[in-house]
């Protein structure tokens, strides 16, 4: 699989000796020279140049702005062979607030529109990529393209505190119905499925009814895991805002990143049974539509 990182974080490493400076390499060094655009709600935009723009996959408060993006995405859509997906959206949200301004995934969409024969997915808790239909429409013609939305919860009180920042869950929901309508594939991506605060089966089922009178194309979801890196940031906040399950989640994510797959099982099994109730598809629906216009059945779109 193939992504578009649009506004990565940046990473360094340090000297060996004692008391040495942070030795920068890779996008870290591009970042360090690069120039602040605007800084607000306590974030800073800095520009980034560089000379790639695909990169094989393997945060919050500086972002980095690849320039010069759409130039780049035209010589090195020649890496991407038959089969592969270019997804955008797996590193950060492409439609993220800075979007409004910089332009980057509109300029990205732009050059794809250009092309035939490429499978794509983007991923975003933005209602903003509504304002790209007609060139996402445009992709379609000539490409398998997906749009997924996510929404974890159709619950607005609980939204606003697991994403202070994204738009509410409804006008994610009514950003998938006029997708659709426009001829663009969109479906609803519920993920994380946090245990004990999103996963109770009412609340999924609320969510999976209401992707389906959106017009969804499917809906699936995936429940959380935490990496140390993660965990050290979702940790604290599940003690702030749910102290009465934060030593569940130690305990669960003490020495493991993913939930035990039983509990993955039975989400899955439960997913199928509301999929099944309301008549909309699921994740697989997707590889078989792919498949009808051409695209490798066997390469399911890679998205979280």
């Amino acid at each position: 699989m193939t992504s578009l990182p649009l506004l990565p974080d940046a990473e360094f490493h340090l000297d060996s000796q004692p008391n040495a400076r942070p030795r920068l390499i890779g996008i870290a060094r591009l970042a360090a020279a690069g120039e602040s655009l605007r800084d607000g709600h306590n974030v800073e935009y800095f520009t980034l140049g560089t000379r790639s723009l695909l990169s094989r996959v393997d945060f919050e408060r500086k972002i980095f702005v690849k320039q010069h993006a759409a130039a780049l995405l035209r010589s090195e859509l020649k890496k991407v062979k038959p089969g592969e997906q270019i997804s955008i959206g797996t590193a950060t949200d492409p439609y993220q607030p800075a979007e409004r301004r910089f332009e980057i995934t509109r300029a990205i969409l732009e050059e794809l529109a250009l092309h035939s024969g490429l499978e794509i997915g983007i991923v975003t808790k933005s209602n903003l990529v509504l304002r790209d239909a007609p060139i996402l429409r445009s992709i379609a013609e000539r490409n398998s393209i997906f749009v997924n939305l996510t929404v974890t919860t159709v619950d607005i009180e609980l939204a606003r505190k697991l994403e202070p920042r994204a738009p509410r869950p409804d006008l994610r929901l009514d950003a998938v119905r006029q997708l659709n309508l426009a001829g663009v594939n969109a479906g609803v991506g519920c993920a994380p499925v946090l245990p004990e605060i999103t996963d109770h089966p009412r609340d999924l089922e609320a969510l999976v009814k209401a992707a389906s009178e959106a017009g969804a194309k499917y809906v699936f979801a995936n429940p959380l895991f935490l990496k140390p890196c993660s965990a050290a940031v979702f940790l604290p906040f599940v003690e702030e805002h749910f102290p009465a399950l934060v030593d569940l989640y130690r305990a669960r994510y003490a020495d493991r990143a993913f939930l035990p797959k039983g509990y993955g099982q039975r989400l899955s099994q439960l997913m199928a049974r509301l999929r099944q109730k309301y008549g909309i598809g699921g994740v697989y629906d997707r590889r078989s539509q792919r498949a009808h216009a051409g695209a490798n059945p066997e390469q399911q779109l890679g998205l979280f």
